[in-house]
């Protein structure tokens, strides 16, 4: 009971800008993040990067942002992913990146939403970098995988995120298994009724693992997107069952989550992504990590104290 609580606050505080800007002032609260996210600079985050390259690790970069009611705001975030693409491929790393569409004006409508990409697009062409399309709240769920859809159309290797609590995914996975479609299976971090959404661990999970494995018997080379041990054996277990090899699919986890975890799954083999965000506008994205686990919590304690383990 204590955790839902936890989830509910930390989401209801993802939203509320004003505090964050207020929090985001004081100098204990600056330091707060960065057992999550790799720094406010590109520079930081490429060395994130490189340093989980080192490992065997691969990496998708985040540029924080979202929600952007102004096409300048909006322009200004597609810039910082070309500038991420193009040190990407100068350095020869590897990492592909994850862009959230209200970040890239799709409050100004999908049309324009659409043009701010295009320079994204035209650099991960150029370069040959996958550009993963993540996933928002409900309102933007269908809206999203349209633009997907658009964009692949147009010839670009893009792919959705399907999260794994709403209802409505055994359908859209369905769909983009059908197509083969690269997608990434997450259990989602936002709040939503029970009208569209479920709200336990168990139904979510179950749905994760079912999502997974349509992915995987299309060929589709899903994103398996957890750190649930219990969720990941249940993945492993399947596909050693249906003869599935480990170059048909990827683990990911987040920057600063589950580290025993990640060298794990590499030293057994697995291929491994791990989503690394930067930049200043981290707020909504360090409370919903808080509530997907409120026990991070005590990760952030520590990491003010000095243990970065």
């Amino acid at each position: 009971m204590l955790a839902g609580a936890l989830r509910v606050f930390f989401i209801w505080l993802s939203d509320r800008r004003f505090l964050g800007r207020m929090a985001m002032a004081t100098p204990l609260v600056r330091r707060m993040p960065f057992r999550f996210v790799a720094g406010t600079t590109l520079h930081q985050a490429v060395a994130a990067v490189r340093a989980l390259n080192t490992t065997g690790a691969s990496a998708t970069l985040d540029v924080l942002g979202e929600s952007v009611d102004d096409r300048a705001s909006a322009d200004r975030a597609a810039a910082a992913y070309v500038a991420a693409i193009e040190r990407i491929a100068a350095e020869g790393l590897d990492a592909n990146v994850s862009v959230k569409l209200t970040g890239m004006g799709l409050d100004l409508g999908d049309e324009e939403c659409l043009a701010v990409v295009a320079p994204i697009m035209e650099a991960s062409d150029r370069h040959g970098i996958f550009v993963r399309i993540d996933m928002e709240g409900s309102a933007y769920t269908q809206r999203t995988l349209d633009i997907v859809e658009r964009l692949r159309a147009g010839g670009h290797d893009v792919g959705p995120v399907i999260q794994s609590y709403l209802h409505r995914s055994v359908a859209d996975v369905e769909r983009l298994a059908v197509e083969r479609v690269r997608t990434r299976i997450c259990k989602g971090a936002y709040a939503e009724p029970p009208e569209i959404a479920h709200q336990d661990r168990g139904p979510i999970g179950d749905a994760f693992v079912e999502l997974v494995c349509r992915l995987l018997e299309a060929d589709a080379y899903p994103g398996v997107a957890t750190h649930d041990t219990d969720m990941i054996d249940r993945v492993k277990a399947f596909a050693t069952e249906r003869g599935i090899g480990p170059d048909r699919y990827e683990f990911q986890m987040l920057y600063g989550i589950r580290r025993d975890l990640q060298r794990q799954l590499l030293a057994e083999g697995h291929r491994l992504r791990v989503y690394v965000p930067f930049g200043t506008e981290w707020w909504p994205y360090f409370m919903r990590r808080l509530a997907e686990r409120p026990a991070n919590v005590v990760f952030v304690l520590r990491s003010l104290v000095g243990d970065r383990g």
